[in-house]
């Protein structure tokens, strides 16, 4: 029998797995934070917005009459993972976890870890005059208390604020090519890259070439 399954998604991986239940005849709900000013289009049902909590999502999941739930988030989307366990253990209903494999460290590697933001935004300010920062926008402001250095910021969408004294916005959407991230370090000098432990083929080809161009990487732990 067909699932009526809730994808909480917003990743790359949630959308391939919206397409493959679908077609294979599954009632597919693909709920999204609504961070972004469009929506991707996916097959299925798709919902923009928050639940209200754990609470929110447990009545969500009753009024739906969601048989499984699949958390496909961000690797650094905590908080929603959380109140995913904490809806699907009151309501009975099976959570499973879609997760991104880990980056593997190679021969070439200069990683130091962080524990969080602010961690990495210490560590990068000693060791990097030309920072590549790849962490999101929800990310940025222990940054943003060390303005000595030059920062390359990449998001997806322009930011309302960017509050750095010396920084280039490029607004850029991954999957990204070994060849094109070499080429953006080397045309901005850049020295440091620092980066969330996000995992997964989709943005990895700017850890080879931080690799490739013998760069440290400051990589903030995923929670």
């Amino acid at each position: 029998m067909p699932d009526r399954i809730l994808i909480l998604g917003g990743t790359a991986d949630a959308a391939a797995l919206a397409t493959r239940l679908v077609a294979e005849g599954h009632d597919v709900i693909t709920s999204l934070a609504g961070r972004l000013s469009t929506a991707p289009v996916l097959p299925g049902e798709v919902r923009i917005g928050g639940f209200g909590g754990a609470d929110g999502l447990a009545a969500f999941l009753a009024v739906r009459a969601i048989t499984r739930v699949v958390d496909a988030t961000h690797p650094f989307a905590a908080t929603m993972s959380r109140h995913a366990r904490d809806a699907c253990a009151a309501q009975g209903i099976p959570l499973q976890r879609l997760q991104r494999p880990l980056w593997g460290k190679h021969p070439g590697d200069r990683w130091h870890m962080a524990d969080d933001a602010a961690m990495a935004a210490r560590m990068a300010a000693r060791l990097g005059r030309r920072i590549f920062l790849t962490v999101g926008a929800n990310t940025l402001g222990p940054f943003t208390r060390f303005g000595g250095p030059f920062y390359l910021v990449r998001l997806i969408e322009m930011p309302s604020r960017l509050a750095f004294p010396r920084c280039r916005l490029v607004l850029d959407r991954g999957p990204f090519r070994l060849e094109g991230e070499i080429a953006l370090m080397r045309r901005f000098a850049i020295d440091l890259l620092v980066a969330k432990a996000s995992g997964g083929p989709a943005t990895e080809a700017k850890i080879r070439a931080a690799r490739s161009l013998g760069i440290p990487v400051v990589l903030v732990r995923r929670p």
